[in-house]
C-alpha cells in the first residue's frame, strides 16, 4: 500500500500542477480528449463487453445499451454543445447597478475524483469523467474492486488514452479509496449507497471539497387503475429485472391499486417468461438474464427473502437460487408489511415486492412516510394522475409510464435528492458540477451610480436612499 500511496501522491501533485494551467483550455483542446475517449471505446468495443461479462455475465446487449451507448452518447452530446456551455453567460444589470455589467464564467474547479460503483462499472466511471474533461479538470478515478475484469479494462483505456497529470486510474480495496478520500480534491464524484455516501461526505468535509453523491433508495412504482397493464408489466419487468434487478433507478417495489391487483400480477408473471423463458427451459436457461455480482450479495439478498417469508410474504413467482452460479431468478413478492427488511432498506437486485393501495392519496402518503427516492414510476392513462403524484411527492425525477429511460435523456439533469443523493449529472448538469460558476462584475471608470452613496453620508445619500428603499 506504501508504493500506491506514493503513486497518489505523484499523480495527485502533478494533476494539481496540470490543473492550474487547464483553467485556460480552450474547447478544441478539451473536445481532442473526449474524441480521444471515443475513438478508444469504438475501437475496443468487444474488449469492454468481455470485461463486464466475465465481471457477472451480463448479456452483451445490455453491456451494448447501458454500459458502451450510455457513455458514447453522452461524449457526443457534450462535444456538441460544450461551446455553449463554455461561453460566458450575460447577466440583466438593475438600474441601480447602471455602467456596469455581470457575467457568469465557468472555469473547472480542478482536480477531481470519481469513485465508480460496480453494478454498471464502465458507464458510471466514464459517464462522470465526460463531464471532468469537458469542464477543463483533471480526473481520478478509483473503479469498484467488485468488477475486477472491468476495472483493469478502464485502467488500460486511460493509461492507453491519457497522460497522469490529466487521467490516472487506481485500484485497489477500501484502503485505496480512504488514502485517495485524504487528498484535498476540488471536487468529489461518488456513486454508491447512501451509507457509504455520508463517509464520502464527511471526509469531503474535512478539505470542504464540493461533491455530487448519487445515491439511490427505493423507488417506489404506482400502477394506477387507468393503467395499461401489459403495457405496464413489460416496462416495469424490464427496469426491474434487467442487469439482475442491480440498477440504482429499479422500481424497488410496486403500488398497484386494489382492484387491478391479480390481473396486473398475471401480466408480470406472463411478461416475465416472455422476456426471459420464450423456450420453456426456466429463465436460469436464459443467455439474456444476468447473475449476481458475488457470493456477498447474494446471501443479503436471501436473507431478504428469508426475512418476509418468516413474517407472512407470499413468493408469487421465482424465488429458485443457484449459489454456485450466482443465479437469483426474478422473484415477485405480495402480501407484504411495512416491518420486513425487503421493504425498509434498497434491494438492489431481482426482487420485487407488489404492495396494494385503495386511493391514490394512500398511496402517496407511503411514499411520503419514506426518504426520498431516487426516481419515482406512475403508470396511468390520466394526466391528472401523473399530476397529483409529481406535485405531491419528491424525488430526484417522476417518469410516467416508462422505468429508467431518463437516464438517456442528456438535456435532463441526473441525480437524487438528500438521502437519495445531491447534485445532478449528465449533459450540462454533469458539466456544471465540475465548473466554478464565478460571478464576473465589470465596473466603468469614474462616475457610477453607487459613488453617491459613498461617505460622508449626507441630505443626498439619504434622499437616494430613501428612493432605493421605495422603488427598487
Amino acid at each position: 500500500m506504501m508504493n500506491s500511496e506514493n503513486k497518489i501522491d505523484q499523480v495527485f501533485k502533478l494533476q494539481k500542477e496540470e490543473a492550474l494551467k487547464l483553467r485556460h483550455s480552450s474547447k478544441a483542446q478539451r473536445i481532442k480528449k473526449l474524441e480521444d475517449l471515443l475513438r478508444w471505446i469504438n475501437t475496443n468495443q468487444e474488449d469492454i463487453r468481455k470485461a463486464i461479462h466475465a465481471d457477472f455475465k451480463k448479456p452483451y446487449t445490455e453491456i451494448d445499451i447501458s454500459e458502451i451507448f450510455v457513455v458514447t452518447s453522452e461524449i457526443k452530446h457534450a462535444m456538441k454543445h460544450l461551446k455553449g456551455w463554455m461561453t460566458p453567460k450575460k447577466v440583466s444589470t438593475p438600474l441601480t447597478m447602471l455602467g456596469s455589467s455581470s457575467f457568469i464564467h465557468y472555469e473547472p474547479k480542478g482536480v477531481s475524483l470519481i469513485i465508480a460503483p460496480w453494478n454498471y462499472p464502465f458507464n458510471l466511471a466514464l459517464g462522470p469523467l465526460v463531464s471532468a474533461l469537458s469542464a477543463g479538470c483533471t480526473a481520478i478515478i478509483k473503479p469498484s474492486e467488485m468488477t475486477p475484469h472491468t476495472a483493469a479494462l478502464i485502467r488500460r483505456l486511460v493509461e492507453e488514452t491519457f497522460e497522469p497529470k490529466h487521467v490516472a486510474v487506481f485500484e485497489g480495496e477500501i484502503e485505496t479509496a480512504q488514502y485517495l478520500l485524504s487528498k484535498p480534491f476540488d471536487h468529489i464524484f461518488f456513486t454508491g449507497s447512501p451509507a457509504v455516501g455520508k463517509i464520502i461526505m464527511k471526509a469531503a468535509a474535512e478539505h470542504l471539497s464540493s461533491v455530487t453523491l448519487e445515491l439511490g433508495g427505493k423507488s417506489p412504482a404506482i400502477i394506477d387503475s387507468r393503467a395499461d397493464l401489459k403495457d405496464a408489466a413489460e416496462k416495469i419487468v424490464w427496469g426491474k429485472f434487467v442487469n439482475c434487478g442491480q440498477t440504482c433507478i429499479a422500481p424497488d417495489y410496486v403500488l398497484v391499486q386494489s382492484d387491478i391487483k391479480s390481473d396486473f400480477l398475471e401480466a408480470l408473471v406472463q411478461t416475465l417468461k416472455s422476456m426471459y423463458d420464450t423456450h420453456g427451459k426456466g429463465i436460469e436457461a436464459s443467455k439474456d438474464y444476468a447473475r449476481l455480482v458475488n457470493d456477498k450479495h447474494l446471501k443479503r439478498l436471501q436473507h431478504l427473502l428469508s426475512d418476509a417469508s418468516m413474517k407472512g410474504a407470499n413468493t408469487y413467482f421465482g424465488g429458485q437460487i443457484h449459489a454456485a452460479e450466482k443465479y437469483f431468478e426474478p422473484t415477485i413478492l405480495t402480501n407484504l408489511t411495512p416491518d420486513m427488511e425487503v421493504m425498509q432498506e434498497e434491494i438492489f437486485g431481482p426482487i420485487l415486492p407488489v404492495m396494494e393501495y385503495q386511493t391514490l392519496n394512500e398511496a402517496i402518503t407511503y411514499i411520503n412516510q419514506n426518504p426520498k427516492p431516487l426516481a419515482l414510476y406512475v403508470f396511468t392513462k390520466s394526466s391528472d394522475v401523473i399530476d397529483q403524484v409529481n406535485s405531491s411527492t419528491s424525488s430526484g425525477a417522476t417518469v410516467a409510464n416508462d422505468c429508467v429511460l431518463h437516464f438517456l435523456q442528456n438535456e435532463l439533469p441526473f441525480g437524487g435528492v438528500n438521502n437519495s443523493g445531491m447534485g445532478k449529472a449528465h449533459g450540462q448538469f454533469g458539466f456544471l458540477a465540475f465548473s466554478n460558476e464565478k460571478a464576473v462584475l465589470k465596473q466603468r471608470i469614474g462616475l457610477t451610480a453607487t459613488k453617491p452613496l459613498y461617505p460622508p453620508y449626507g441630505i443626498t445619500s439619504k434622499k437616494i436612499t430613501q428612493l432605493l428603499l421605495k422603488w427598487f
